[in-house]
C-alpha cells in the first residue's frame, strides 16, 4: 500500500533541521524570528520546487500565549494545539538512548504546498507516546521550556532522533542543513552511521569518518550574542547521553571543557554562514580560524505582503510572488495607488487595535511601529530616553504601536514591557501608545503593513540580521533603524529610510537618541505631513530597493549555489 510520504521518497533531498518552525499562527511551534525564518525558507523551497524535507519538534503546548495585565506585567499561558487538526501522524518509530532508557519518537507530517506545484514535507517530532515514561513523554511538549537537562534531551531528539526517523521513513538525504546549533547532534549520529569498520587501529579517532560527515553538513549560525550559543556541562551530558558514541568523540569536536553545540556544528560542516554581511564578520571574530560565509536573510514575499499590496502587485506584476525581483520596477505603479494600498493596510491595523484595546488610534496620525522579541539589547525604550522632548516633537502628531513577547525567564525583557506600559499611561493625553499582546504571525503582518515607519533600535552589533524590517519594506513602509544587521545593506539615507546614530559599535545611547529625535522632528515628520509626493517616493524605494532583494527566494537560490551543491 502506498505511503502518504511516497511522493517525497523518489529523489535525494536537503534535510533542513530547526528547533522551531513558524508556518502559521495557529500552529504555535515557533517563538519568533528564527522559527518564522525557517517557515519562510520552507515556503520558498516549495515555490522554487527545491527537494527539501524539514525536521522540527512538535511542541504541543507551544511557546506561550501572552497576556498583559493592567499593570503591564506579562503572564505566560499554555498555547496548546491539536496536531491532528493540521497534520498526519506517521506509523514509523525510532528510539534514542536517554539516561539509559529507550525513548521512542514518532513523526507528524505537514506538507507545505505551493501554487507552483512544488511541495516540502515537514516532520514534527513527538515523544508523547504510550511506550515512553511520563517524563519522556514531556520532552517535546514545550518550546524553550525547562532546564538545561530538558533542553539537552530536546536537542538529542531533534538531531539524533530526527536523523534516524528520516532514514526509517525512507528519505534519501544529500545534505543536512542545521538552522542554528540546536540540531548539531545530528553530526554525532552521522559519525556513528559512517563509522569505519576497522578492527585494529592505533588511534580510535581514525574510525570516525569526520570528512564524510563534513561533506554532508551545512550550518547557519544566527546569533552574535555569546549566551545564545547552547553549551552543556559534561557532567550533565554523561548522565543523559547514553548513545554508543564515546564522550571523547564529543569532546574532540565540541570542546574539551563543555559541549558547545555551535563548535560541534562548525567542526563538522563543510559550509558555514552568518545571516548578514556584518554578522558574518562578527561570527569570524567570535570563532577565529573558521571559514564563515554570509548569506543575508530574506522573507517570504507572498506571506509578508498585505492584501492591499498583493492586489496592487498582482495588477502590475503578474507572477511577482515567485519572482520578487520584479518589484524593482515599482515606479510603474502610480503614486496614488501605492498611497491608497497603504491606507487600507493602516485602517486594517487601527480598526483591529481599536477593537481589541481602549486606545483609540487615528487613521490620519503618523504611526510608528516597534514589534519584536522583548529583550534588553533590542532597546524598545530608546524612544523614551527624553520623554519631554518626545512629547514636544510628537504631541498630536505621532502614535506608537508596540508588540512582542519576553522569554519567561527574561526578567529584564518583562521589565521593558512594564516600563512601556507605565510611560503609555503617563503620556496618554499627549501621545497614544498601545502594546499589542500575544504578538504572533497574524498580528505581525497587520503591524508591519499598517504603520507608517518601522523603528529598530538594537545595540550594535547584536542584531545578526533582523527580518521584520524586510517585511515592512514589502508593504512600502520605510525603516528607521540603527545601522546593524541587514539594514547596513538595505539603507540609503533618505531614500529607503533613515539611520539612527553612526555605524560605530561603541556609539553612545544618548547620541542614538539625539539622532532619533532630530530626524523624527526635522526630517521625517515634515516629509510625511507636508510633502506626500516625496514621502511616497521613499515608500516606493523601500519596495524597489529593499523588498525586491531581501526576500527568501533570493536567499534560497544562494543556498543552492553556494552551500547545497558543493
Amino acid at each position: 500500500m502506498a505511503k502518504i510520504v511516497d511522493e517525497f521518497l523518489k529523489e535525494p533531498r536537503i534535510a533542513y533541521f530547526s528547533m522551531e518552525i513558524g508556518i502559521q499562527s495557529n500552529i504555535p511551534t515557533y517563538s519568533g524570528g528564527l522559527g518564522v525564518l525557517a517557515g519562510d525558507t520552507i515556503k520558498s523551497a516549495a515555490d522554487l520546487k527545491l527537494p527539501m524535507v524539514a525536521v522540527t519538534l512538535l511542541t504541543k503546548k507551544g511557546y506561550f500565549r501572552q497576556d498583559i495585565d493592567a499593570y503591564g506585567r506579562q503572564h505566560e499561558l499554555p498555547d496548546d494545539f491539536n496536531p491532528s487538526d493540521f497534520m498526519t501522524q506517521l506509523p514509523e518509530r525510532v528510539s534514542i538512548s536517554i539516561e539509559g532508557r529507550d525513548v521512542f519518537i514518532c513523526g507528524w507530517l505537514y506538507i507545505v504546498r505551493s501554487e507552483t506545484g512544488g511541495s516540502v514535507p515537514i516532520i514534527f517530532l513527538d515523544t508523547d507516546l504510550s511506550e515512553n515514561t511520563e517524563q519522556d513523554r514531556q520532552i517535546t511538549q514545550y518550546l524553550y521550556g525547562g532546564d538545561n537537562a530538558y533542553r539537552f534531551k530536546q536537542e538529542m531528539v531533534l538531531g539524533i532522533g530526527g536523523t534516524r526517523l528520516l532514514y526509517e521513513i525512507g528519505f534519501l538525504i544529500k545534505k543536512f542543513h542545521m538552522n542554528e546549533g540546536h540540531s548539531s547532534l545530528l553530526t554525532v549520529e552521522l559519525l556513528r552511521m559512517y563509522k569505519k569498520d576497522i578492527e585494529e587501529v592505533w588511534d580510535e579517532r581514525l574510525v570516525w569518518n569526520a570528512e564524510k560527515v563534513r561533506s554532508l553538513c551545512v550550518f547557519t549560525t544566527h546569533t552574535p550574542v555569546s549566551a545564545g550559543h547552547d553549551k552543556f556541562s559534561y557532567d550533565l551530558v554523561k548522565n543523559i547521553f547514553t548513545e554508543p558514541v564515546p564522550l571523547s568523540v564529543l569532546q574532540e569536536y565540541s570542546g574539551s571543557e563543555q559541549l558547545n553545540m555551535t563548535k560541534l556544528a562548525l567542526n563538522l560542516s563543510n559550509y558555514v554562514n552568518g545571516v548578514a554581511k556584518k554578522h558574518g564578520e562578527v561570527s569570524k571574530s567570535m570563532f577565529p580560524g573558521y571559514e564563515i560565509h554570509a548569506i543575508t536573510n530574506g522573507v517570504h514575499s507572498y506571506t509578508w505582503t498585505s492584501e492591499p499590496f498583493k492586489q496592487l502587485f498582482n495588477k502590475y506584476f503578474p507572477g511577482w510572488a515567485n519572482e520578487p525581483a520584479m518589484l524593482v520596477r515599482v515606479e510603474r505603479i502610480p503614486a496614488d495607488e501605492i498611497w491608497e494600498a497603504h491606507q487600507k493596510a493602516k485602517r486594517n491595523l487601527i480598526d483591529y487595535i481599536n477593537r481589541e484595546t481602549n486606545v483609540e488610534l487615528n487613521y490620519d496620525t503618523f504611526t510608528i511601529g516597534f514589534a519584536r522579541r522583548a529583550t534588553a539589547y533590542k532597546r524598545a525604550d530608546l524612544l523614551f530616553q527624553d520623554i519631554k522632548r518626545l512629547c514636544k516633537i510628537g504631541e498630536g502628531r505621532i502614535q506608537i504601536v508596540y508588540g512582542g513577547k519576553a522569554h519567561p525567564k527574561d526578567e529584564q525583557g518583562k521589565q521593558l514591557i512594564q516600563k512601556i506600559h507605565e510611560i503609555k499611561e503617563k503620556i496618554k493625553d499627549k501621545i497614544k501608545i498601545v502594546y499589542v499582546k500575544n504578538y504572533n504571525m497574524d498580528i505581525a503582518l497587520k503591524i508591519v503593513s499598517g504603520v507608517d515607519i518601522w523603528l529598530n533600535t538594537p545595540l550594535r552589533p547584536l542584531e545578526a540580521s533582523g527580518t521584520s524590517g524586510m517585511k515592512a519594506s514589502h508593504n512600502g513602509v520605510p525603516n528607521f533603524s540603527v545601522l546593524d544587521g541587514w539594514w547596513l545593506e538595505g539603507h540609503i539615507e533618505g531614500c529607503t529610510g533613515w539611520s539612527i546614530g553612526p555605524v560605530d559599535i561603541s556609539a553612545d545611547p544618548n547620541k542614538d537618541a539625539e539622532d532619533l529625535y532630530y530626524k523624527l522632528e526635522k526630517i521625517i515628520l515634515p516629509l510625511y505631513y507636508k510633502d506626500r509626493e516625496n514621502w511616497i517616493k521613499v515608500m516606493q524605494n523601500a519596495i524597489s530597493k529593499n523588498a525586491y532583494f531581501f526576500n527568501s527566494h533570493r536567499m534560497m537560490r544562494r543556498y543552492v549555489t553556494e552551500a547545497y551543491i558543493r
